[in-house]
């Protein structure tokens, strides 16, 4: 009976190295790449800060709302529940 050879994985992975074209990542220096991270990271921070204004604003606005219609005698009284029998 004769043995099959068994090929080694790692002449692939060195041609697919060298197959593969060089990436801007690859031709930028490590502290380029640190400042171009850390605008990254600013920019997503001030994002989810100017999201986080608008829902409190958009919330102080609700809230201003309800209270003006808790004063307003027609809209309460055009969304109340008929239903007097609950209150007995």
């Amino acid at each position: 009976m004769a043995k099959s050879k068994r090929r080694t994985p790692a002449p692939k992975a060195q041609n697919q190295n060298q197959d593969q074209p060089t990436t801007l990542k690859d031709l930028l220096s490590s502290d380029v790449l640190e400042k171009l991270k850390a605008q990254a990271d600013e920019a997503k921070a001030a994002e989810a800060q100017r999201k986080e204004q608008e829902r409190l604003q958009a919330e102080e606005a609700r809230k201003a709302e309800q209270k003006r219609r808790d004063n307003d005698f027609e809209y309460l009284l055009n969304n109340s529940s008929m239903d007097w029998k609950k209150h007995k």
